[in-house]
């Protein structure tokens, strides 16, 4: 068992890193169809958002279902999610735009879904910067944990960057939508549950 977990992180960094793998082998041997750099783009979008929702399903998935490895590789899933928008702004601003920084400003200042895109990944900056155990320390753990919550509100930007980018085909970020609210609610409800239980016999203080 104690093996396992010890092979849980290195296993989910790997099997997260295929899809990466993936984009570069059809980058070299021509399967990124016509438009290249928008399937790049679109790619690294959709995996951000997975691995995003990912980890926010970690602590859902230990309360629920038992699943006692899943918080473990929660900071791993954070990363990728990091690793794979760092990758699709890179894109965006290298090879999209040519590092044409007038160009790329005048983007998130008149084009809304690039505004909320930039927005969503400035998000993420402060979540991979704390995501060590000496940022935990540094910060406190409430704080820490207070800081990670912009996790949901960088999911939910991204779903909205997505639906407007793709703008007619919206059932990929409906199901997005759906999938992070749903996580979202789980969150709140064993919250809710401890914020307004009793104390149990004989503590002075409830529980938190």
């Amino acid at each position: 068992m104690a093996r396992r977990r010890s092979l849980a992180v290195p296993l989910a960094v790997a099997l997260g890193l295929l899809p990466a793998g993936k984009l570069v082998l059809d980058a070299l041997t021509g399967g990124l169809g016509a438009n290249p750099i928008e399937q790049v783009l679109n790619r690294l979008g959709f995996w951000t958002l997975t691995f995003l929702a990912a980890a926010l399903a970690a602590t859902p998935a230990k309360e629920l279902l038992g699943l006692s490895w899943a918080p473990r590789i929660r900071r791993a899933l954070g990363l990728l999610a990091f690793g794979y928008a760092a990758a699709h702004l890179a894109c965006y601003a290298g090879v999209d735009q040519f590092f044409d920084w007038p160009a790329i400003v005048a983007d998130v200042t008149k084009r809304k879904f690039i505004a909320v895109g930039f927005a969503t990944f400035l998000l993420l900056v402060p979540l991979a910067a704390t995501s060590t155990d000496a940022w935990v320390r540094r910060l406190g753990y409430r704080r820490w944990k207070a800081l990670h919550r912009l996790a949901y509100a960088a999911a939910a930007g991204g779903v909205v960057h997505f639906a407007w980018r793709v703008k007619v085909d919206l059932l990929r970020p409906a199901i997005f939508a759906a999938v992070i609210g749903a996580l979202l609610l789980l969150r709140l409800l064993p919250a809710r549950r401890r914020s307004t239980a009793p104390p149990p016999p004989g503590s002075l203080t409830p529980r938190t």
